[in-house]
């Protein structure tokens, strides 16, 4: 395989963080969290690696992320703005003022991906492990003579990937006896309670207890490139099926892999992995990120500097 490609999401408003928190300096050289992502992944073995931005991002974005990343592998930028992908039969409302979520958001790099590769968000830290594993799975990986294509997902625990802060959003998991994804479903108010337990409190305001070691996805996914023929098919139903109170509904990347699984069209193997996940999803949370990266550049686990390496 001559190419092995990380697609980057990166066009996220980060309305919650307050700003464009995919490029906000957390680190103690001024490190993005996408750096130690893409740190990860090149030593995984990785060569290429694709942006999707928004357009006004580029110029700051090229300049303080992609021109050092461009000395190392090949770089591709993409862009996601509301018109993006969007096919001719439909008209945006104009009163909707955002893209319409990470689905679409992985639509717009179709163009530029002809190889398998792996896709994720830019504002989460995964782990050198789970780069290691995913960039294994998908080295080793042939699906092109598959009726059922055999493609991945990084698991984390869901006691590790939640925010003292407020509210998250996560893909809850079940798996079988094979560790093969059997179900995949996007919870939007999902709480760690004083007492210890996470519950989604989309629909209860007490909450529905989750355990505490569910796997999650993190939207961290091994995928192949005829899986973006299912994935416009799948935008474009959502699409038709929006309604005039849908404003602000989002079309998810989990959601898509879910109904191309129940489909009977691919098995997903979840890749278990020593790495923690954590990230920023609130402003309140990045002082706590920010002693875990100085803590991780001590311990030897990156160089003193990503910025310079």
């Amino acid at each position: 395989m001559d190419k092995t490609t990380i697609v980057i999401m990166a066009a996220g408003l980060g309305s919650r963080y307050g700003g464009e928190k995919q490029v906000d300096g957390l680190g103690p050289n001024n490190e993005v969290l996408m750096d130690y992502s893409i740190y990860d992944a090149l030593a995984a073995g990785f060569n290429k690696v694709v942006f999707i931005i928004k357009k006004s991002m580029y110029e700051s974005f090229k300049r303080q992320v992609g021109d050092r990343v461009a000395k190392k592998a090949e770089v591709h930028y993409v862009f996601q703005e509301l018109d993006s992908m969007i096919p001719e039969w439909y008209e945006v409302p104009a009163e909707r003022s955002k893209p319409f979520g990470t689905a679409h958001c992985l639509l717009c790099a179709r163009d530029v991906v002809n190889e398998p590769f792996c896709v994720f968000n830019a504002d989460d830290y995964y782990g050198p492990h789970s780069f290691q594993s995913m960039y294994e799975f998908l080295h080793n990986l042939d699906n092109s003579n598959k009726d059922i294509k055999d493609y991945s997902m990084v698991g984390y625990k869901l006691e590790n990937t939640i925010s003292d802060n407020g509210t998250v959003t996560r893909g809850i998991c079940k798996t079988n006896d094979h560790n093969e994804l059997t179900q995949c479903i996007e919870t939007y108010k999902i709480m760690k309670f004083d007492d210890g337990t996470i519950r989604d409190i989309n629909f209860n305001p007490e909450g529905d207890i989750i355990p505490n070691d569910n796997p999650v996805s993190m939207n961290f996914w091994g995928l192949t490139p005829e899986f973006f023929d299912f994935l416009e098919e799948f935008f474009h139903e959502f699409l038709r099926n929006l309604t005039e109170a849908d404003l602000k509904k989002e079309c998810l990347l989990p959601g898509a892999v879910d109904s191309y699984m129940k489909a009977g069209k691919c098995r997903v193997h979840v890749l278990t992995c020593d790495s923690k996940w954590f990230g920023v999803t609130y402003q309140e949370d990045r002082p706590g990120v920010v002693a875990r990266l100085k803590e991780l550049h001590d311990n030897g686990t990156y160089p003193v500097s990503l910025i310079d390496c």
